[in-house]
């Protein structure tokens, strides 16, 4: 196979640091424009800075291989070349400001592919803009990402299948069922969640998770149909949700819907329930990106508690909601925090931890239930990140919006969250459900579709 080149822009690399080992054998072409932003980059605290660091140590090692403008051999069979221009506006109209980083890197491009007109070049760019200027100038322009899935294509996490109703008498009386006889259940995956429906009675169903272990279809926690701390599922991907949520034998939960779905609300409840009523785990850690990722909250004023307000605002909605009147709904005899700021109790007891993403980075986290909301503002790199602080005996639920991004770098297709879904989808420790139907409100869930 004919070998390619392929020019890396900036954002590609702060984006993934690892980009250069993603082509295969072909020619990685990174501009020197490049290296110098990356150099405006590396002090800085954010995801960003870690990212140009790693980038900047991986190119010095590169060095040991040979001449970088003459290209070093990369472990993938690829080669990595650095280059430095002759023209800084090779191949580009005048109306193009010599001065622009973006230009200078487009030239780049331009340049290499009036070395060898034979050669196939592809500049890779997450800029759209800078896509569409090297589209004018015959140059053919890609966006970078890796391993990405249309969001409308995701796993589901739910199936139905078609049955008769002695299946699902049998699956109610016996508490499971196994695959013999029963339909469309090619390919199923761990922890698939199931709706058996008759098929001489669609409104005659039975609702089950595919348990790998047994092979089997088995019913789902009480809990899940019955709700937890107030808080009662109100469709079946709720009910498959919670169940999930409430299941400790699923250690990576992913939970993707649009805004009104109950994710966040879910997710809340379980916690606070696995963590106080049960012991389960030590803390309900609850955490969103302070985005970007990793800016210091140290920009905005006041105190800590003041500065975390304006984004951990939702969490404390979400919480103050399902604690609604305190004693009144608890079960079991276990006592719950009442009165205004009843979440205040739980984080005075240690039992409740809300922080942003920025302080999780470097730990290692043991024994928790850590919900981390808006994980579709993160790149793979950053979920990576995040899901290797995991230690023994914690449960990790991720929440988002995959239509909700506010990261400019990524979109519905290349975010962490439907990154991670595809990802772990086959893993007997994970699940995923997508929640269709609102349940805010009648005007949350208008809006949600209509605008």
């Amino acid at each position: 196979m004919k070998r390619k080149t392929f020019v890396l822009d900036t954002n590609v690399l702060l984006f993934d640091p690892l980009a250069m080992l993603k082509f295969g054998a072909n020619d990685i072409v990174i501009p020197i424009t490049v290296i110098e932003e990356i150099d405006k980059f590396k002090k800085d605290l954010t995801e960003n800075g870690r990212n140009a660091r790693q980038i900047s140590r991986f190119i010095d090692e590169m060095r040991s291989k040979g001449n970088l403008m003459e290209g070093v051999s990369l472990d993938n069979k690829g080669t990595l070349y650095i280059d430095i221009p002759d023209d800084k506006n090779v191949g580009l109209p005048a109306v193009f400001d010599n001065n622009k980083a973006d230009n200078a890197i487009l030239s780049t491009a331009m340049k290499h592919k009036k070395i060898d007109s034979r050669r196939t070049v592809i500049f890779v760019t997450k800029d759209t803009n800078l896509r569409i200027k090297a589209d004018l100038l015959g140059l053919k322009a890609v966006d970078y990402e890796p391993g990405d899935q249309k969001v409308d294509e995701l796993y589901s996490g739910i199936r139905y299948i078609e049955c008769m109703k002695k299946d699902i008498d049998t699956f109610y009386k016996e508490k499971k069922i196994d695959l013999d006889g029963l339909k469309n259940t090619a390919g199923l995956l761990p922890n698939e969640y199931i709706i058996l429906r008759d098929v001489a009675d669609r409104s005659h169903t039975a609702l089950g998770r595919y348990d790998l272990n047994t092979a089997m279809i088995v019913p789902l926690f009480r809990g899940a149909l019955e709700g937890v701390w107030g808080i009662t599922p109100k469709n079946v991907e709720q009910i498959f949700a919670l169940d999930m949520l409430l299941n400790d034998d699923i250690r990576l939960v992913s939970i993707i819907g649009k805004a009104g779905t109950g994710k966040t609300l879910l997710a809340l409840a379980a916690g606070l329930s696995m963590t106080i009523d049960d012991g389960t785990y030590t803390r309900l850690l609850v955490s969103r990106p302070v985005f970007p990722l990793g800016k210091d909250i140290g920009y905005l004023p006041g105190d800590i508690e003041e500065k975390l307000n304006p984004w951990m605002a939702p969490i404390f909605d979400n919480l103050e909601y399902i604690l609604g009147s305190g004693e009144s709904n608890a079960q079991g005899g276990k006592k719950r925090p009442g009165g205004a700021r009843k979440w205040q109790e739980l984080i005075n007891q240690g039992m409740l931890n809300i922080e942003p993403l920025t302080y999780i980075r470097g730990r290692s986290i043991a024994n928790q239930y850590l919900i981390v909301d808006e994980a579709q503002n993160l790149t793979p790199h950053e979920i990576k990140t995040i899901l290797t602080r995991a230690g023994n005996y914690t449960k990790i639920v991720l929440t988002g919006d995959c239509f909700q991004i506010d990261n400019p770098y990524i979109d519905s297709s290349s975010n962490g969250l439907s990154y991670v879904v595809e990802r772990f989808k086959d893993q007997k420790i994970a699940g995923h459900v997508t929640l269709v139907k609102g349940e805010r409100s009648e005007l949350a869930e208008l809006s949600a579709n209509l605008l």
